[in-house]
């Protein structure tokens, strides 16, 4: 078998792994736009405020120390201590589920009934007030999150065991635990949804939220659930991008690329955006491979976005997304 078709099958099988990490992210707006109908711009500042502060508490630092030392003239920065990976990071997810609850009690609340684009506003004011707030809480360097996951080294696939006709290939271990992890995450919100009663109500509020007050479903308990649940999504996400490349304020722009996943999958579907992310991963890593040698590379950095601006133009509801008809 040709190298270059080994090297396309590596650049493939590392693609797909990469839109699993699209995909991750891709699913906090899929949930919070199907309960409540609100695109969140702020998701990618969700995880970049989650690998923070688990990084700040892993590290026993003292929240907003760089303040306090300002204000006090004091050194404080660290208690002391550090956590242990498993307890800080369900200490994060206690803080995500508290954001979620203020989020909801403070501003989300008050916006009920406003035009779709009061509410994407919102959001925007949400995402630079969060990543003030991790400014100050956190600082701004670059911090290195280690929780116990593979990574640095690629893991080779020898060609006695895995190979292909003989030939073997490179694989990111984070990429493989990254696969397996959300794999699980999506199977079990796919379980959530389908056979609880908390899964049931969040799929009524996304139907009819009249409908769903007229049979005693709380909203503003399933907009703080559809919020926390976004949170330990963002939180997971957070994790395996500031594994993969540190935790800095550059993290949050991957709530770009997770748009164009949105777009091909579909704003309402948990499985499109997984197949979205896949779609992506795989089609920009073989775009670059086949076809950047031609144009002088860089393609990764636009060819989700033409993709994307292809599914709008043809078909804008995306592959799994819910086509509406308004009659007038």
């Amino acid at each position: 078998m040709p190298d270059q078709l080994i090297f396309a099958m590596e650049v493939t099988l590392n693609g797909l792994m990469a839109g699993v990490l699209y995909a991750l992210v891709a699913l906090g707006f899929v949930l919070i736009y199907k309960a409540s109908g609100i695109f969140n711009y702020a998701q990618g500042v969700m995880a970049l405020f989650a690998a923070m502060t688990l990084v700040g508490i892993m590290q026993g630092q003292v929240p907003f120390s760089h303040v306090i030392n300002a204000v006090f003239g004091g050194h404080i920065t660290h208690f002391g201590w550090t956590v242990p990976s498993f307890v800080a990071i369900l200490m994060t997810v206690v803080v995500m589920v508290v954001l979620a609850w203020l989020v909801q009690v403070l501003v989300m609340k008050h916006l009920v009934g406003q035009e779709p684009i009061i509410l994407f506003m919102a959001t925007i004011g949400l995402a630079y007030f969060l990543e003030g707030v991790a400014d100050l809480m956190w600082g701004s360097e670059i911090k290195t999150l280690d929780v116990g996951l593979p990574q640095g080294i690629n893991l080779w696939i020898d060609e006695t065991t895995f190979g292909v006709f003989g030939y073997g290939f490179f694989i990111d271990n984070l990429d493989i635990v990254a696969t397996v992890i959300a794999a699980l995450l999506v199977t079990g919100l796919v379980l959530f949804s389908q056979y609880t009663k908390q899964g049931r109500a969040m799929r009524a509020v996304a139907d009819d939220h009249q409908a769903a007050l007229s049979v005693g479903i709380s909203l503003n308990f399933i907009w703080v659930l559809v919020w926390s649940v976004a949170g330990f999504v963002a939180l997971v996400a957070g994790i395996m991008w500031g594994t993969k490349s540190g935790v800095q304020f550059s993290l949050s722009l991957i709530a770009l690329k997770a748009l164009p996943v949105l777009m091909l999958g579909g704003f309402t579907s948990i499985p499109g955006a997984i197949v979205g992310g896949l779609i992506i991963g795989v089609g920009e890593k073989l775009f670059e491979f086949l076809i950047g040698p031609m144009v002088g590379g860089a393609t990764e950095n636009w060819f989700a976005y033409v993709l994307a601006l292809i599914f709008l133009v043809f078909r804008p509801q995306g592959l799994f997304g819910e086509k509406i008809i308004e009659r007038v």
